[in-house]
């Protein structure tokens, strides 16, 4: 029985009956069973034989496995010569491979954990709400609206925010339904909990009613842009660089703050100081700081000389270092359960009331 040339495999039947007939020629006396079949593998064009070995290349009687190791020898010569693969050759690349695998040690594997990069959550439209209120106080400084104003605009937003963020808490229902409107501005922590516009508004009023007009502008500034720059550099960068001590000045640092996030609220923190009391803080008169007069003596209680004492580019360096240093330090401070759009622009704006203090009364002691 002949089978086709495209088969895969040929059974050595009719047309290898010279073959066998030499083969029992040569020992009459051994069993026609035949050893494991040796297996080319190949195009459909080309047709292969199984071919049955009765004994092995010596002539003399051995056992099964040794037939075996014999005729898949004499199949290999074959099939090299035709520069196919042998069943062979493909088991010795496998044991090798296994082999290769099992000198790894455990440590020496790749840590997916590592080589996979952590998709970053940028919370664009949290962050762009975020800094858009640093825009809308410039406005409204710079057009000379009216704080008593914005304060009470911003307490009747507190009366209304503030019912609707129990209900959301107390009955679901309400909160997929107040989710579906605004949960694109909130944090996962935050659905769970208070809404963090709650204690931004908080903190804005705070600073307005209890500061100094360009001081409290210069907080809101800093909560605004600062805490936007540390939460984008340190998801960006935060990484690459060392974590924070456990304390700095003897305050304690929150331990998931970064220092590049730091670095960049400083920064921000900074440049706020200096181009609000370099280009904005003259638009209206009574300035805590200016360019000529320095740290005012109404605010101060000292002498008019005093105040000039740290005015023009020397007093300019000292603000803008010393908001900078608060800034970043306000911004990675470990409060706790403290939200820190609350605890930012009060901390911030109470050290800057402080360091135009200690300026006016360092100007009296220097003049």
């Amino acid at each position: 029985m002949t089978l086709p040339a495209n088969d895969a495999f040929s059974l050595g039947l009719a047309h290898d009956q010279p073959r066998r007939s030499s083969s029992r020629a040569r020992t009459p006396s051994l069993p026609r069973r035949s050893s494991s079949p040796k297996i080319s593998f190949s195009p459909p064009s080309t047709s292969s034989s199984i071919i049955f070995s009765p004994q092995p290349a010596n002539g003399m009687p051995a056992k099964r496995g040794h037939k075996r190791k014999a005729s898949a020898r004499n199949g290999s010569k074959q099939l090299k010569h035709n520069g196919e693969a042998t069943i062979e050759e493909l088991i010795e690349e496998v044991d090798a491979r296994i082999a290769r695998e099992r000198k790894l040690s455990p440590s020496s594997l790749p840590d997916k954990r590592n080589t996979v990069k952590k998709q970053i959550d940028w919370e664009i439209p949290r962050k762009a709400l975020h800094s858009s209120i640093g825009f809308f106080t410039i406005y409204l400084y710079t057009s000379k609206g009216d704080p008593q104003t914005v304060v009470i605009a911003l307490s009747t937003a507190l009366a209304v925010l503030v019912p609707i963020d129990i209900l959301r808490l107390k009955y679901p229902l309400f909160e997929r339904a107040f989710e579906k409107c605004v949960g694109i501005f909130m944090r996962d922590s935050e659905k769970k909990s208070s809404n963090g516009v709650i204690w931004y508004i908080l903190g804005a009023n705070t600073a307005l009613i209890t500061l100094p007009l360009d001081i409290a502008i210069v907080s809101i500034l800093i909560l605004s842009w600062a805490d936007t720059a540390a939460s984008t550099f340190g998801r960006l960068w935060g990484p690459l660089t060392p974590p924070l001590p456990a304390r700095l000045f003897g305050l304690p640092l929150a331990p998931r703050k970064s220092l590049a996030g730091f670095i960049a609220a400083s920064l921000t923190g900074a440049a706020v100081a200096a181009g609000f009391w370099t280009y904005l803080g003259p638009v209206r008169d009574n300035s805590t700081w200016s360019w000529d007069a320095g740290v005012s003596s109404t605010f101060s209680g000292g002498s008019a000389e005093g105040g000039k004492v740290f005015s023009g580019w020397a007093g300019l360096a000292v603000v803008t270092v010393c908001a900078g240093l608060v800034s970043g330090v306000a911004e990675a401070l470990d409060l706790g359960s403290v939200d820190d759009n609350l605890s930012l622009p009060i901390i911030a704006g109470g050290c800057l009331w402080g360091l135009f203090k200690v300026l006016g009364w360092l100007g009296d002691i220097f003049s």
